[in-house]
């Protein structure tokens, strides 16, 4: 009869501490470790405000954010040797603005492009390079609660989709023909938790917008295709306060911006607070608008002038009714 024990020269099985492997432990004590170690090195950057112990605590800290802020927009801020560059969401819009604001000065900024290619990286990685689309619906193709007359197409060859994000190519260096896809990214990515944002990054987001446009945003009547004089003397090729930092703005950038300055526009407008950061978007807005004039851009004309006039439609006391609710002066009485 056959021992049917272990042999003693087989190897013994893992041990099991609390349900988890002792690789699995292992990992997580060395990212334990590493975030401990990033948090005493920001603490001996930021001495004007007090390092919460965790991460999770860290990122929902404000105090911390502002300080932060403060000490990127110093002028040596980004370059190799500086220690700060944090890729915080809260700070990508800022990160952004001010790597943008400085390409035409060819400072170093190697700490920033390491923040956004790290950021590229990430979505590349977790999308595998594909693009992000969605089918639009098609009025010429049969609905499928109502009989057809017709043939019926083959939607597989019909199909309308929008591309909301192209293909992801992975990217070593920030060159000057990627660097719009690649702070692109960034802004996707913060548009992607814009509902958790701050006041204070959504403001920084829109003051950088009127920047890059380099455009005078004020415009008579709100209405989107009237320009003062003033403003069609900048856009013929005048220059004003605000062209300093003008950058060139392809659709890369144009799409994930408007999104951004969509929601700020219209999903800000009940409290004060939110009234502020939708006041700020419009004036981004109609400082963009003015900037795809001058550009010969339809594409962008048609974005934010379209953006621009949903915000007034928004704004017209005309168009606040709850179409839900069931008018009085229809009611009969028996």
């Amino acid at each position: 009869m056959s021992d049917s024990s272990p042999s003693h020269d087989s190897p013994p099985p893992p041990s099991i501490t609390g349900g988890v492997s002792e690789p699995t432990v292992a990992n997580e004590s060395d990212t334990n470790a590493k975030c401990q170690t990033a948090l005493q090195s920001l603490s001996s950057i930021v001495t004007t405000a007090t390092i919460p112990p965790t991460i999770s605590l860290l990122l929902e800290d404000n105090a911390v954010s502002a300080a932060i802020s403060s000490l990127l927009q110093l002028p040596d801020s980004g370059a190799g040797d500086n220690n700060l560059c944090p890729p915080r969401p809260p700070l990508r819009p800022l990160i952004a603005g001010l790597y943008l604001s400085r390409v035409p000065l060819r400072q170093p900024q190697a700490g920033f492009e390491a923040v956004l290619l790290a950021l590229y990286a990430h979505e590349t990685t977790s999308r595998a390079g594909q693009a992000i689309t969605v089918n639009i619906p098609d009025l010429s193709h049969p609905s499928i609660y109502h009989e057809s007359k017709g043939p019926a197409k083959n939607n597989s060859t019909c199909l309308n989709i929008a591309v909301i994000s192209s293909t992801l190519d992975p990217h070593g260096t920030v060159r000057s023909t990627r660097r719009a896809r690649i702070v692109g990214v960034a802004l996707e990515l913060y548009y992607g938790k814009i509902s958790m944002m701050p006041r204070e990054s959504k403001l920084n987001f829109c003051e950088s917008c009127e920047k890059w446009a380099g455009q005078n945003g004020e415009r008579e009547e709100q209405k989107p295709r009237a320009l003062i004089p003033e403003e069609e003397s900048v856009a013929v090729g005048g220059r004003s306060e605000k062209d300093t930092g003008r950058i060139p703005l392809p659709w890369e950038l144009v799409q994930p911006i408007l999104r951004i300055l969509g929601h700020c526009c219209l999903m800000g407008m009940k409290g004060e607070e939110d009234r502020e950061v939708s006041d700020a978007a419009s004036k981004a807005c109609q400082s963009l608008y003015l900037r795809s004039l001058h550009d010969i851009n339809p594409k962008a004309i048609l974005a934010t002038g379209s953006l621009l006039r949903l915000r007034e439609m928004a704004l017209d006391p005309k168009n606040q009714i709850d179409h839900t609710e069931i008018s009085s002066d229809n009611v009969l009485s028996v």
